[in-house]
């Protein structure tokens, strides 16, 4: 493996013929320690890959993607890691502006003499406008596979 403060391109094979890839494997392409990928787990949020049956962890080429970048930033670019997460959420920022309706919207306030003005919304309430939007979706799915099940037991309860 290469040392960590080496420039060093990588030869990345086509992630699109697996859909899971182990740590081990993570580790090979990434050319990173397995230890190095779980310390960037806890360093970046939006690194989160899930956890097998067995509790392994199990990296999409989503993830992959995230890890290579990262390691660009900090290796190559020589940026801190205060500064990829700076970076990363920029780019983030600029992802939801450009793939969000409802991120671009203005928002309308009165103000002290009730003329309607327009304000953009800063980049925290345009993320914050999106997890709540996924949040809500998601509860709302929740929602109804409980009723479903809600449902199943209702009708499976054997009378006694």
């Amino acid at each position: 493996m290469q040392l960590p403060h080496e420039k060093v391109e990588l030869l990345i094979p086509d992630l699109t013929k697996k859909l899971f890839y182990k740590i081990g494997e993570v580790s090979r392409i990434t050319q990173l320690e397995p230890y190095v990928l779980r310390y960037w787990e806890k360093e970046f949020q939006f690194l989160a890959p899930r956890k097998g049956a067995s509790g392994q962890r199990v990296y999409q080429k989503k993830d992959i993607e995230i890890i290579l970048e990262i390691r660009r930033l900090l290796y190559n670019e020589r940026f801190t890691i205060e500064g990829v997460r700076k970076k990363l959420f920029r780019n983030y920022i600029s992802f939801v502006d450009a793939n969000t309706p409802e991120a671009k919207t203005d928002t309308k306030i009165k103000s002290k003499d009730k003329k309607e003005t327009t304000q953009k919304n800063s980049p925290k309430q345009k993320v914050k406008k999106v997890i709540d939007k996924n949040i809500k979706e998601t509860l709302k799915t929740i929602k109804a596979a409980l009723k479903d099940l809600h449902k199943t037991l209702v009708i499976s309860k054997v009378p006694e």
